[in-house]
C-alpha cells in the first residue's frame, strides 16, 4: 500500500474555482480512478474537512499565545538612555517608472543609455527641473553665492536642453548653457564630454551646468574647463522628484547644489605606504566665475576606498572633520567619560597609512554638512 506525502493527495474541485479549473481537477482525478460519488471520492472529502479543522486549530493556537503589535512608531523608552539624534525616518527613492502599453520607448533608453536632447519630446520632467531652476538657481555652499538666471529659455540642441544668461558680481553678463541628467539613473562622463563639445561650438558659452540626480565616479575628470567654458555639475535635490506638494513645504532652497572637488594630497611613506590628506574642497563661486580653495571647516566626513575596482566605492577608512569638533558637543550630550585618542583618531583630516592598492586605484568620497557628496579616484603607481 502507498503512502501518500500530503503535497501530492489529489485535491477535489473547489467552490472557489472556475468551471474550467473544476473540469481539468475532475479530469486529472477520472485519470486516478477517483469518481465523483465513489468512496475515494468521499475519502477525500473526509480527508480535506480533517485537514481543514486541523489548520483552523493551529491558527486558533497562534492567535491564544502569540503577542502581536505594530512593528513602527512605536519605540522602547529607556529613560537611562540619551538620546544624541532627533527622529529620523529612512526613504527610498523608486528606480523605475511604469509606462503604459501604447508609450513607445527610445532605443537608447531600452539600452540604458542617455538619450540626445534632440531625440526626446518635450517632456514634463525636464520642464519641471527648467522651471525650478530658473526660480531657485544654482548654490553652493556659501548662502549669498547664488546663481541667478535672468534668462533661462528652452533649446532644441542635441544634448543642450535650455540656454541663458547670469550675471557676475561686477555685472558682466555671461551665457550659460543647462543639460539635464536621466530622470532615472546616473550622469556619466560620456554625457558631459558630448554636451561640453556641442557648447563650445559656434558662438560658445561661458558656463555649462549639468543637472542630475547622481553622478558617476570619473564625472570629475570630464567637468574641467573646455577652452573658456567651465563645466559645472550640479546635484538635483531628490525632493523634485517627489512631486510639487512636498516643494510647497520646502521651499526652493538647495535644489540645485554645487559641490567642488576635493584637494587630497597622496603620500608615500619610507616603508612603501600610502597616507590621504584632505586639504579641503575646490569649490566654484558663481557670482565671480573663480574657483577657490576652502577649508576643511565645510567637511562633515571624508571617506577612502583603498583599493577601489572602477564600480563600488566600499569604505575602509572613515573621518569626521569640521569646525567646532562636533564631538564636543556629543561628549557633553553622553556625560560620560571619552577616550580621547579614540575620538583623535576619528577627527582628523590625515589618514592613518594604508598599502598600495592592487587595482592601482584609490577613492576618496566627500561629504559636506548639507549631505552633498563628491567621489573623485587617484591613480596610485
Amino acid at each position: 500500500m502507498r503512502d501518500w506525502p500530503e503535497w501530492e493527495i489529489p485535491r477535489l474541485p473547489s467552490t472557489h474555482q472556475n468551471e474550467k479549473e473544476r473540469a481539468e481537477a475532475e479530469k486529472a482525478l477520472r485519470a486516478l480512478g477517483v469518481l465523483p460519488g465513489s468512496a475515494l471520492w468521499k475519502l477525500l472529502e473526509e480527508w480535506q474537512r480533517l485537514r481543514r479543522a486541523r489548520q483552523q486549530e493551529i491558527d486558533a493556537s497562534i492567535a491564544r499565545r502569540a503577542d502581536t503589535e505594530q512593528l513602527y512608531d512605536q519605540p522602547y523608552e529607556d529613560n537611562k538612555r540619551v538620546r544624541v539624534t532627533g527622529p529620523f525616518t529612512v526613504e527610498s527613492l523608486s528606480p523605475h517608472r511604469v509606462l503604459s502599453t501604447d508609450e513607445e520607448r527610445p532605443l537608447s533608453e531600452a539600452a540604458g543609455q542617455q538619450e540626445p536632447a534632440a531625440g526626446r519630446q518635450a517632456g514634463t520632467f525636464e520642464a519641471m527641473i527648467l522651471d525650478n531652476l530658473r526660480a531657485a538657481g544654482v548654490q553652493n555652499t556659501v548662502k549669498k553665492e547664488r546663481l541667478k538666471f535672468t534668462r533661462l529659455e528652452p533649446y532644441a540642441g542635441m544634448w543642450i536642453h535650455a540656454v541663458g544668461e547670469y550675471e557676475e558680481k561686477d555685472g558682466a553678463l555671461k551665457r550659460a548653457a543647462v543639460t539635464i541628467g536621466p530622470e532615472h539613473g546616473t550622469v556619466g562622463a560620456d554625457l558631459i564630454k558630448d554636451a561640453a563639445k556641442e557648447a563650445v561650438q559656434g558662438v560658445g558659452f561661458d558656463l555649462l551646468v549639468v543637472c542630475g540626480f547622481a553622478f558617476d565616479p570619473h564625472v570629475s575628470e570630464e567637468a574641467r574647463r573646455y577652452g573658456k567654458l567651465t563645466v559645472l555639475p550640479a546635484r538635483v535635490n531628490p525632493d523634485l522628484q517627489m512631486g510639487g506638494a512636498l516643494l510647497k513645504n520646502t521651499g526652493y532652497g538647495n535644489l540645485f547644489m554645487v559641490f567642488g572637488e576635493p584637494d587630497v594630497v597622496i603620500q608615500t611613506l619610507s616603508d612603501g605606504r600610502l597616507t590621504a590628506t584632505v586639504r579641503g574642497v575646490d569649490v566654484y563661486d558663481p557670482t565671480t566665475g573663480e574657483i577657490r580653495s576652502n577649508s576643511t571647516n565645510d567637511i562633515a566626513c571624508w571617506f577612502i576606498d583603498t583599493n577601489y575596482n572602477g564600480e563600488s566605492f566600499f569604505v575602509q577608512h572613515a573621518y569626521f572633520t569640521g569646525a567646532d569638533e562636533p564631538y564636543d558637543k556629543l561628549k557633553r550630550a553622553l556625560r560620560a567619560e571619552i577616550d580621547e585618542s579614540a575620538w583623535s583618531a576619528l577627527y582628523s583630516t590625515s589618514s592613518y597609512p594604508f598599502e598600495k592598492p592592487a587595482t592601482g586605484k584609490i577613492a576618496v568620497k566627500v561629504i559636506n554638512h548639507y549631505g552633498d557628496e563628491v567621489l573623485k579616484v587617484y591613480p596610485v603607481s
